[in-house]
């Protein structure tokens, strides 16, 4: 039987201050405590900041840093923007900013935002006949939208609100359940207080408005309320960017092979995405890659985009790619249409002081216009990917921006770092080939000093 160990167990955590908090942690769970303790608090942001980071979660203790980069030189739709990206992963900004740039000087990305639909449920229990509730839904809707009207007013006033509300029926595949399926128009903000407090009223109104229909029974005037949520998935909430030029216009002499067998090895790779799940899950992951630090840098949720874009790549019932792309006429296009359900108002896009920045670097965009800037990003970092593999490889760009994260982990001076850079610029990179290096010059360095 395992014994537990007591001192790591404890009660009214989430009571204690902050310093307690950290107090605790550093005591019972690292061997340096004071020196994990100032690396800690080292984080820590300075005056009225770190109370608003704060109230993000819950049980802080420090902060976790992130590179905040940029990409420059994104042009859609004739406008030029310089992107925020807040990414770990090497390359990956180099990777957009490359892409961004290439496309730049061969008519940039087309974008188009299709809709903006969100969508909420009330998932509920009844227990009596279908057609009866279906008889009396046309007055219950007119209901639940009066009810509501506190609630929608202001977000009327802005040109959303809601926009339709539909009863679907489920009792068929589990018993007695059924759903309110609602459509919303969120403006400028991603909506999800909003859509929740109008469904958690819907429950409010559908509760009530069956106690009161004198034409059920007993039985049939009550109902199980099971929950009131958002959907993440937005598969109306459209968004489409696109890139075009003639085979001609994609000559690099860097690709290391001329235009047209680019082209078709380009087109094939997207194909072989669109056939394989196991490949399509990589494929999409890179699109991500420069979604997600767009998102992150301008406080929004990755957690939701991803799980609405992986979900709508599922559509056909098969995991697909997100992007396509076609040949026709000696004309290339490589596109990307996918759902995005951002905001940029309220949440952390007014809260966290680097978000804030990241809208103004971007123009105070409106929300369709920074779900298009999202998904060009998406679009360019999936080129660039796509194109390294059908080229180069992937590994030869990735690991040259890696050997700076491998050089700061074997504690490599300036002057090594140097050297490195120049050693591996024609060189295969691996963690073991640069540690050999730096052994084999330190040692060097040692027997010149001796």
């Amino acid at each position: 039987m395992l014994k537990l160990e007591e001192n790591k167990q404890i009660s009214g955590f989430s009571k204690l201050s902050k310093t307690g908090k950290l107090k605790w942690i550093v005591e019972n769970f690292f061997k340096d405590p004071e020196l994990v303790a100032r690396e800690l608090k080292s984080y820590w942001l300075h005056d009225d900041q770190q109370k608003v980071f704060d109230a993000f979660s819950e049980n802080t203790i420090s902060n976790y840093v992130l590179p905040y980069g940029v990409a420059p030189n994104l042009i859609i739709n004739g406008k030029t923007y310089c992107v925020p990206m807040v990414t770990e992963e090497s390359s990956v900004v180099a990777a957009a900013a490359a892409a961004a740039k290439f496309w730049s000087t061969r008519g940039g990305i087309k974008a188009t935002v299709k809709n903006t639909i969100k969508i909420g449920q009330v998932h509920f229990k009844w227990f009596g006949d279908a057609a009866k509730l279906k008889a009396l839904f046309p007055d219950l809707k007119k209901l639940l939208i009066s009810d509501t009207h506190d609630i929608t007013s202001n977000m009327v006033k802005r040109g959303g609100g809601i926009l339709d509300i539909e009863l679907k029926d489920f009792s068929k595949d589990e018993p007695n359940y059924y759903q309110l399926f609602a459509s919303f128009e969120t403006c400028d903000s991603m909506g999800a207080n909003f859509i929740n407090s109008v469904l958690e009223q819907f429950g409010q109104t559908l509760r009530s408005f069956l106690k009161s229909q004198t034409t059920l029974n007993e039985l049939e005037q009550d109902v199980d309320i099971i929950m009131c949520i958002l959907s993440n998935y937005t598969p109306d909430c459209l968004v489409k960017v696109e890139v075009s030029c003639t085979i001609q216009e994609l000559e690099d002499i860097s690709l290391g092979m001329d235009a047209s067998t680019f082209a078709e090895r380009f087109y094939l790779a997207i194909r072989m995405a669109e056939l394989d799940t196991f490949r399509a899950t990589t494929h999409n992951k890179g699109i991500f890659n420069g979604m997600d630090a767009v998102v992150i840098a301008t406080g929004n949720d990755f957690r939701a985009v991803e799980s609405c874009g992986h979900t709508y790549a599922a559509k056909s019932g098969i995991y697909k790619s997100l992007s396509s792309c076609t040949i026709i006429d000696d004309v290339f296009t490589f596109s990307l249409e996918l759902p995005l359900a951002i905001g940029t108002i309220g949440g952390l896009t007014k809260l966290h002081p680097i978000a804030k920045r990241s809208l103004e670097l971007l123009g105070h965009p409106t929300a369709t216009e920074l779900m298009q800037i999202i998904a060009a990003t998406g679009l360019v970092q999936n080129f660039a990917a796509v194109r390294s593999l059908v080229t180069t490889g992937i590994q030869k760009g990735h690991m040259k921006m890696h050997l700076m994260n491998i050089l700061n982990h074997l504690n490599a001076s300036d002057h090594e770092v140097s050297l490195s850079l120049n050693y591996f610029s024609d060189k295969s990179i691996s963690f073991t080939a640069v540690r050999t290096f730096l052994n084999e010059i330190r040692h060097e360095t040692q027997d010149t000093l001796v």
